[in-house]
């Protein structure tokens, strides 16, 4: 059941993503910043993708509940800190957008991991 769920929300997270990253690529095409909403932009519409791919993966790949929490954490508080900069002018804390980038980075590292383990 739970991991069900899981799976459920990777796929809900993934659409999110890739919503997030068309509407700040708009922002960034029509007056906003560019390189903030771009990068946050690039940041989600890379790893929505890779999600889905985890999303299709799941019942075959160990890591893949990992791998997808880490990336979709750390691409929203990376992305997030980007946008919050851009429009209220300080992300959440400081430091935000590297620790999400380090997430990231943990993410793709469990979906190396993920190829070297035996599938369930």
């Amino acid at each position: 059941m739970a991991s069900t769920t899981a799976r459920s929300m990777t796929l809900l997270v993934a659409g999110l993503m890739g919503l997030a990253g068309v509407v700040s690529a708009a922002a960034a095409s029509h007056g906003a910043d560019p390189r903030l909403l771009g990068g946050a932009s690039a940041m989600c519409l890379a790893h929505a993708p890779a999600l889905i791919a985890l999303y299709a993966g799941w019942n075959r790949f160990r890591t893949a509940p990992l791998a997808a929490l880490l990336l979709a954490a750390g691409t929203a508080l990376f992305a997030g800190d980007l946008v919050l900069r851009h429009f209220a002018g300080q992300g959440p804390f400081p430091m935000s957008a590297p620790t999400g980038g380090v997430i990231m980075m943990a993410g793709w590292l469990a979906v190396a991991v993920g190829g070297l383990l035996k599938a369930p």
